[in-house]
């Protein structure tokens, strides 16, 4: 009697039979995983990176010509004076004469940036005025004077006129000329209008005697 070969025996796959997309339903489409967020996508709700925001044409800080302020540079700048029972902080930033009031209008920047109000910011200039000043100057006197006394914007003033200008939390003096003795009258002079800091912008040789005197 001839033997008759046995059927090959089918073995089920351990992970059971491939389930079957129905007809016309697409298979689903597996999900990406998410990964970190880059470092230069920008938060939910927040803008990216872009143009800073033109300052007001009235404004006297027009005259920074950056469209975004730099900081004045830490290395440049000395360590703040502690204050003296009677006066304010004192801080030195060093710069030439020609380039003392960008380094005073920077140190304005940085201020505002950080919070301080413009009202509480006053700058002097023993050489030439800035030219906030003498544009408003041409208006007249007592137009110029005026927005002083309002206070709700950084004023710009000759030294030689501190006397005339009220106290102000911040004092900013660009030392961008003037001779020795006009320095030393600006210096203790916008020691009395600052409540809170004296920033000076100048050569150190000119500023440190006068600040060494007891100013």
């Amino acid at each position: 009697m001839p033997l008759i070969p046995e059927e090959p025996q089918i073995h089920e796959s351990a992970q059971g039979p491939r389930a079957t997309p129905a007809a016309g339903r697409p298979a689903p489409t597996p999900r990406p995983v998410p990964g970190p967020r880059s470092a230069a996508s920008p938060r939910p709700g927040r803008p990216g990176p872009g143009p800073a925001r033109p300052t007001n044409p009235a404004s006297p800080r027009q005259h920074t010509g950056a469209a975004q302020p730099p900081t004045p540079r830490q290395e440049n700048r000395s360590a703040p004076r502690p204050p003296s029972p009677a006066g304010p902080q004192v801080q030195l930033i060093p710069a030439p004469a020609a380039g003392a009031l960008d380094a005073a209008e920077e140190a304005v920047d940085l201020l505002l940036e950080t919070g301080r109000a413009p009202g509480d910011i006053l700058v002097l200039t023993t050489g030439d005025p800035h030219p906030w000043a003498t544009h408003e100057l041409s208006f007249g006197d007592a137009a110029y004077w005026a927005q002083h006394d309002a206070r709700d914007d950084v004023f710009f003033a000759d030294a030689a006129a501190a006397e005339r200008a009220s106290a102000r939390p911040v004092v900013i003096v660009a030392v961008n000329g003037g001779g020795d003795d006009a320095v030393a009258r600006a210096l203790p002079a916008a020691m009395g209008r600052a409540s809170a800091l004296l920033i000076v912008c100048g050569d150190p040789q000119r500023i440190n005697p006068v600040l060494g005197a007891g100013v």
